[in-house]
């Protein structure tokens, strides 16, 4: 908990006396992701962020829960005995982990001598992977979760209500909620037929191919090699390492970081086709490792760190290994994570992302309202600044 967090307050815990204003459905409430029903993987939709696996690894390795200031509290809809809507929400007491910062609206809360915390938040915890966040596809049953969410800020035990990264075709449910919208910008790598990395090269512009092209040179010359895990293939030692070489990363950054070696062998465990391990060698030494995730044509990238320095190596592990891997198997896209414009020049191009909040006092919400429509002209800006300086040469160049 930082200063930013406001007093602390008992968190909420049920929504008694809350009722869905649909008769035909019940609404519950999961506050222990081990009690999610073996329906709610169907709900899901494949999805290895919303999978029980990956959310049951977060709470069993202790990455979310009591004392972590990621509390669950699934909405669950039934009808009758068939599980037909849910939304992923979170307790949050902190604003940790979601890679779209409101810290400066929970300092205005505080200044104003009110609590930020808790608020409700619909996220994939420490990751900003673009997904569904209301799994309905019956707008009734969406239209009851959006109406109990709004009776659960009515209740005042919760400041506000915020939506991150959800698919665009989802927006339009939350704007007519009264949410507000909210934009950033993210650098993915989106398939243009290539069939292989040296076609991927050609696309560039001669400076941005040859610039990759020392940087990989470097790499090489200093005797790295890679091999490639999947979450069934890497061992106990390979996670040991990785686990290993995170932690090294948030400690370069005076930072503690929010995944432990349990989840990662958990998850693997788990959920065998979603990790994806970048392990760099020398002489057959571990040196380094990166992880991605892996959910149909699309690559994540996720998390990395080095026991040494070699310079370059960080691209290599991050961008040049798994968008080698994609393009050799047929991967669509390839999201870099949040932030990152040193990514343009490795081929991944800006994409506008978006988020979804709802502030409960009015005065509040206006000045947030007024404050993210500026945003989103700079952000607009922003984005078009980038795609005139793109990586890639122009038709006919």
């Amino acid at each position: 908990m930082t200063e930013d967090a406001g007093p602390a307050q008992e968190p909420y815990s049920d929504l008694a006396g809350v009722e869905s204003t649909n008769r035909h459905l019940r609404l519950d409430v999961v506050d222990r992701l081990a009690e999610l029903p073996p329906e709610w993987d169907t709900l899901a939709a494949g999805s290895i962020w919303h999978a029980r696996g990956f959310l049951q690894a977060l709470e069993s390795s202790r990455c979310i829960g009591p004392g972590t200031g990621w509390d669950p509290r699934f909405l669950l809809a039934w009808h009758g005995d068939a599980l037909v809507g849910g939304l992923p929400l979170w307790l949050k007491t902190h604003s940790y982990g979601e890679y779209v910062f409101d810290w400066a609206w929970a300092r205005a809360y505080q200044q104003n001598g009110r609590s930020y915390y808790p608020k409700l938040l619909s996220a994939i915890p420490f990751t900003p992977a673009t997904g569904a966040r209301l799994l309905a596809t019956d707008p009734q049953v969406a239209a009851a979760l959006l109406a109990m969410l709004e009776a659960w800020l009515e209740t005042g035990e919760v400041s506000s209500a915020h939506v991150l990264f959800p698919h665009a075709a989802e927006t339009q449910h939350w704007l007519s909620a009264g949410y507000m919208l909210r934009e950033g910008v993210q650098f993915h790598w989106q398939s243009r037929g290539e069939a292989d990395f040296e076609a991927l090269l050609t696309s560039l512009t001669r400076d941005k191919r040859k610039h990759i092209r020392q940087e990989r040179r470097r790499v090489r010359d200093a005797g790295v090699q890679f091999r490639v895990e999947t979450g069934a293939s890497a061992s106990r030692a390979d996670w040991s390492l990785f686990a290993n070489c995170y932690a090294r990363t948030y400690a370069e950054h005076h930072s503690s970081p929010y995944l432990n070696e349990e989840f990662f062998v958990r998850w693997a465990a788990t959920c065998p086709d979603a990790p994806l391990l970048f392990i760099a060698e020398v002489n057959g030494e571990p040196l380094a490792a990166s992880l991605c995730a892996r959910q149909g044509d699309v690559l994540y990238g996720r998390y990395w760190g080095a026991l040494a320095h070699v310079p370059c190596l960080h691209f290599e592990a991050c961008y040049y290994q798994p968008l080698e891997w994609a393009i050799a198997n047929g991967f669509r896209r390839f999201e870099g994570g949040a932030q990152g414009e040193h990514k343009q020049a490795r081929a991944l191009e800006p994409v506008v992302t978006q988020s979804l909040h709802r502030i409960a006092d009015p005065r509040f919400a206006r000045a947030v309202d007024d404050f993210l429509r500026r945003e989103r002209a700079g952000v607009a800006d922003y984005a078009s600044d980038l795609l005139a300086h793109s990586a890639y040469r122009s038709q006919g160049a």
